[in-house]
């Protein structure tokens, strides 16, 4: 594993446990078994450690989602399985998501990370556009807004809400409901 990766998945890890104020240099080095002064040579300042941390977090999670979104053609028949297989994967790395969170609220304040966050944002927004307009979607990208937004929200209501977990079986036939009403002809 090199050592940018070990970093950061140990930044991932400190700020689910601890948060955002658990996150610093000497911590990770600590998370990361690493000699003091590791993570500071690899990312001088805080922002340089938020940007290296949402880059990793951004490939972890493309890569949980690629079971939905790296299909070679799609149909709603599949999709709502694929769909539920990658959200289940989230939601049982609770670390990454809670992480993401934290990475999101930090956003908000930092103008220099929301827009490394939003062109993170748009790395999985923009393969549900392409998804569903190769679906027949009349409306592609308001509809993949409200796929990614309804997939935050379930994730967000498991992990940091009062929901509990759904079943993957309970995640694709939300997830088929919604896409059936995405895709239904209009008339």
């Amino acid at each position: 594993m090199k050592r940018a990766d070990l970093v950061a998945d140990a930044a991932i890890t400190l700020l689910a446990e601890r948060g955002m104020r658990g996150l610093t240099h000497r911590a990770v080095d600590e998370a990361a078994d690493l000699p003091p002064g590791s993570t500071s040579n690899l990312a001088r300042t805080r922002a340089a450690l938020l940007e290296l941390t949402l880059s990793r977090l951004t490939e972890l999670e493309l890569s949980a989602l690629a079971v939905a979104y790296g299909a070679d053609s799609y149909e709603l028949a599949h999709l709502p399985a694929r769909m539920a297989e990658a959200l289940h994967l989230q939601l049982m790395d609770r670390r990454r998501t809670l992480a993401r969170y934290e990475l999101a609220l930090e956003a908000t304040r930092r103008p220099e990370l929301r827009e490394i966050y939003d062109q993170a944002g748009r790395r999985f927004r923009d393969p549900a556009i392409a998804m569903l307009a190769a679906m027949g979607s009349p409306d592609p990208v308001t509809h993949a807004r409200n796929l990614v937004a309804f997939g935050e929200g379930l994730m967000f209501d498991a992990i940091a809400g009062a929901g509990s977990v759904p079943t993957r079986e309970e995640l694709e036939s939300a997830l088929g409901d919604l896409l059936a009403g995405m895709l239904r002809p209009r008339g």
